[in-house]
């Protein structure tokens, strides 16, 4: 590592040193930053080429250097002669203007040690190309080492040269005199440009047609530098001191033999005896072998053996040869027109670029890439001409690494995509929006690419909505979330919340629906279905949209709305909109299939949530049976009602489950029993033989309550103790009042005959059979089922027991004034709660009243009742009730007046006492 560190340590220091020793004083050096060395050219490669930028602009230039010391060998008078064949080449060049010849941005500067001028920006010559590396950096630059010609870059550099000659033979007068690969120079883009014009010969008549030019005699002994290079000369030049444009048609023959034949020309001669290599050489000119030429193109092989004739009237002077065919390919005609576009107007410039796409596939990259994309970017200046050259460029960006793009492309782009004008502009960046977020740098996408979008779809145009709304779901994926969801999805439901066009409010949602993949669920739920109640309009499509939203939401395993939200919000707006009188059967339709889904997956998840509860509920009793003696911490406390419910009726009556068999009460262990609990066992049993002998509740079997907690069964068997000392409240033998038609059957089954609304009688499921007073004066008998009912499926409203009627042969009810005790209930609750009794708990007796039934449940009935929704009358007794209503509410099954009542149209009694009562109870 140290070694290789050292050997670019070494390496940088000598280039640093060559180029301070070459460039040091030279005036270029104010004004020009000199770079690496990169090539060299000019006659014998005695130029060395740098890279360089101007101080002032940072603009690229190419520093031409020559380094006095190269000649350090020769006398002095050869020396000067030297240098100033050097500088009337680069003078000479410096005067001519055209685009065949190499631009000089900076004339010749000379110091003690050097040469120097700046040219535009050179790649290398082209004998660097065809591998003649003199004068060249060492290691010699990759680039040159494996750089090879396409087919279209030799044609059309070929095509340059001649372009050039021809301007210099008819426009100028001028005979180049020492045109070869040497003096030809490729610039950064890859365009041929000549140079090296030492050894030009101007016309000494340029006014007149016929150019006249003088030629001087080959002398040997001048050094080399001072002298044309022979291998490329025509042969007049040696043998008959004499020239014209014809001398350079014929260097062009032999430049094409060398582009062909990898540098070679097509004789080599011997530079110590040039006349008699050029005798020898005229021979073989006369009769050409075929083998010379076989590695020419076939279509090209007649022109350049014409171009190598010795007579010089054969060959094609240069005009001639740039109609030529073989520079008719495609290629060679587009690089060409690209050229000339400075000489065309705006709409031959549209035609152009229209038909360009055609061409660029069928172009080497490297030539789209350092040749037209160039020319392209340079019409960015020009409004008019975006649209035209902007799909062009953007097919190239296809093709560019990411690397590339960033460096060649991106930094000419980046005005564009601030253009609001022409808006094609903005249609053509977004139907390539993929590729601009593919290669841009993310903060690039921040900055330039997604502020575009945002603008388009604020746009003004509903054109330009539309397409970008049916854009933006094909990139969507390669936009990151927080712009999204920050600033993408807010505009988007702004554009459709405030438009007034259909299209864009429909696309609108298509968008949004296509891109719900690439958000996350709560963003969905909180932000784009709430969204969707606020759309005002109800055309079919927006409703077909909306439902497109909730179906792909719902439906999609990565998003899914939960059922609370399906239940309150999503399903109530899709039914409230399924009903539109805008929609066709088919769109009803397709409503009422995503409204099923959705009630179906809500079901299923809460039924399957219920089921759960429901087998740990088991599970957890099951476990208090196993430990009778021992319930579990977390049940000690006052059970809920529900439970008591359970213990009293047992878990199948309050389920509606028909068992098939009579309850039989659970048997708790009797070996841990003290004494006292198998004495209050024992009267629990013999309580439970008396209502056996009684007409049972129902007529289905009640399943035994699943625990065995001692303190539960003290309440049961203390509420059966109550109810069984309370015979002075039988009702078996009060007078039964005619029943009201229109009442509905009793919710109680009984094993007796039933009343229906024409007077039959009816079971209360404990007595025999018996009638209900309704309740209410005159008013509605019916009412509405809430479906299966407590005890066997019936409809029924109220599910309260009738326990009045479990005593018999008793004195009126009117006859006690003592309230019923409930003592025992006090064992409900556990040690560790305060003592508060039953009595103490319980609704206290109104003053001059003697219904306690009423005022112990009358409360609790009262608010059941209220949930009903029935009206109320009579001072706050619900009216409405027929047989189905709870009994405790008709007084007068309970009340025998000493005075016989007055009866009204209904057949009900009326008492000062039970108005009394009710007022008391229901205000």
């Amino acid at each position: 590592m140290e070694s290789m560190l050292n050997k670019l340590k070494s390496t940088v220091t000598k280039v640093t040193a060559d180029v301070t020793s070459a460039v040091m004083g030279n005036p270029v050096t104010r004004e020009f930053e000199v770079g690496r060395h990169i090539a060299s050219g000019g006659p014998g490669l005695c130029w060395r080429i740098y890279n360089g930028t101007k101080k002032s602009t940072k603009q690229e230039v190419a520093v031409f250097v020559f380094d006095k010391k190269m000649i350090d060998k020769y006398q002095k008078f050869e020396k000067d002669q030297i240098v100033d064949s050097l500088k009337k080449g680069v003078q000479q060049l410096t005067r001519l203007r055209h685009p065949r010849l190499l631009t000089v941005q900076h004339p010749l500067e000379e110091s003690r040690d050097c040469l120097a001028f700046c040219t535009e920006p050179v790649f290398a010559s082209l004998a660097n190309v065809l591998g003649q590396w003199e004068n060249l950096p060492s290691p010699l630059p990759s680039d040159i080492k494996e750089y090879k010609l396409y087919d279209v870059e030799t044609k059309y550099g070929l095509l340059q040269i001649s372009e050039g000659l021809s301007f210099l033979h008819s426009g100028v007068k001028m005979v180049h005199g020492n045109l070869c690969p040497e003096n030809i120079i490729l610039n950064k883009s890859g365009a041929w440009k000549i140079m090296g014009f030492d050894f030009s010969i101007s016309s000494t008549n340029p006014s007149e047609a016929e150019p006249k030019y003088s030629c001087k005699e080959w002398e040997p002994n001048l050094p080399p530098l001072c002298l044309p290079n022979p291998e490329y000369l025509a042969p007049e030049y040696i043998l008959s001191v004499s020239c014209d444009s014809a001398s350079d048609m014929y260097s062009l023959g032999v430049v094409m033999h060398a582009v062909f034949n990898e540098g070679k020309p097509v004789f080599q001669v011997n530079k110590h005896d040039i006349f008699k290599s050029f005798s020898r050489q005229l021979d073989q000119l006369s009769s050409i072998s075929p083998a010379v030429l076989n590695k020419i193109p076939e279509e090209v092989r007649e022109h350049v053996k014409m171009l190598l004739s010795v007579t010089s009237t054969v060959r094609p002077d240069a005009d001639q040869m740039t109609k030529i065919p073989f520079f008719d390919d495609v290629g060679a005609v587009t690089l060409q027109y690209f050229d000339s576009l400075f000489q065309r107007d705006n709409l031959q410039k549209s035609q152009f670029y229209k038909g360009l796409p055609k061409v660029l596939p069928k172009l080497p990259k490297r030539v789209v890439v350092y040749r037209i994309l160039p020319a392209l970017t340079s019409e960015f200046i020009n409004p008019d001409m975006v649209p035209f050259v902007l799909p062009n460029v953007l097919l190239i960006a296809e093709e560019c690494t990411k690397e590339e793009y960033i460096r060649l492309i991106m930094p000419d782009l980046t005005p564009v995509f601030k253009q609001q004008e022409p808006v094609q502009i903005l249609l053509i960046f977004l139907q390539k929006m993929d590729l601009l977020l593919t290669k841009t740098p993310s903060e690039e996408i921040k900055n330039s690419v997604l502020p575009m979008v945002y603008r388009a779809v604020e746009a003004p145009s509903v054109q330009i909505q539309e397409l970008c709304l049916n854009i933006i779901p094909t990139f969507a994926n390669l936009i990151d979330y927080p712009s999204m969801k920050n600033s993408l999805i807010p505009r988007i439901k702004s554009a459709c919340l405030q438009t007034s066009s259909l299209a864009v409010r429909v696309n609108s949602l298509v968008c949004l629906g296509k891109i719900l993949e690439y958000l996350d669920k709560w963003y969905v739920i909180d932000e784009i279905l709430p969204f969707l109640q606020q759309i005002p309009s109800r055309e079919p499509a927006v409703l077909m949209g909306i439902l497109g939203i909730y179906k792909c939401t719902f439906s999609h395993k990565k998003l899914g709305i939960p059922k609370e939200h399906l239940a309150t919000k999503s399903l109530p707006h899709l039914v409230s909109l399924s009903i539109d009188n805008n929609l066709n059967l088919n769109q009803f339709n397709s409503f009422m299939v995503v409204i099923r889904d959705m009630l179906t997956r809500m079901e299923t998840e809460h039924k399957t949530k219920l089921e759960q509860l429901h087998i740990m509920q088991e599970q957890q009793r099951s476990i208090n049976i196993s430990n009778p003696g021992h319930p579990p911490e977390e049940t000690k406390g006052p059970p809920s009602s529900g439970n008591q419910i359970d213990d009293i009726f047992g878990s199948s009556g309050v389920n509606g489950k028909e068992n098939g068999s009579a309850a039989a009460a659970p048997q708790p262990n009797r070996m841990s029993l003290t004494l006292e609990e198998k004495q209050r066992l024992a009267k629990e049993q013999e309580q439970a033989a008396k209502l056996r002998n009684q007409q049972p509740l129902a007529p289905q079997s009640v399943k035994p309550a699943n625990t065995s907690n001692t303190k539960t069964k003290d309440l049961t068997s203390s509420l059966l103790n109550n109810m069984t000392s309370l015979n002075s409240l039988s009702l078996a033998n009060s007078p039964r009042p005619a029943p009201v038609q229109g009442t509905t059957m009793s919710a109680f089954p009984s094993p007796g005959p039933m009343v229906g609304s024409m007077g039959a009688s009816v079971s209360n499921g404990f007595n025999p059979p018996m009638g209900f007073q309704t309740g209410g004066m005159g008013m509605g008998m019916g009412m509405r089922p809430t479906g299966p009912g407590l005890y066997g499926g019936m409809a029924t409203t109220t599910s309260t027991p009738n326990f009045g009627a479990l005593s018999q042969n008793q004195g009126p009810m009117g006859q006690t004034s003592k309230a019923p005790d409930l003592s025992a209930l006090d064992s409900l609750f556990s040690p560790s709660q305060p003592k508060v009794t039953l009595n103490q708990m319980g609704p206290k007796p109104t003053p001059g009243t003697n219904t306690p039934w009423i005022s112990q449940f009358g409360a609790a009935q009262n608010a059941q009742t209220q949930m009903q929704g029935a009206p109320v009358g009579m001072g706050g007794v619900p009216s409405g009730f027929g047989m189905q209503a709870n009994p405790f509410f008709s007084p007068q099954n309970f009340a025998q007046p000493a005075a016989a009542p007055s009866l009204n149209q209904s057949g009900v009694k009326h008492s000062a006492s039970v108005n009394n009562d009710l007022k008391d109870l229901f205000g």
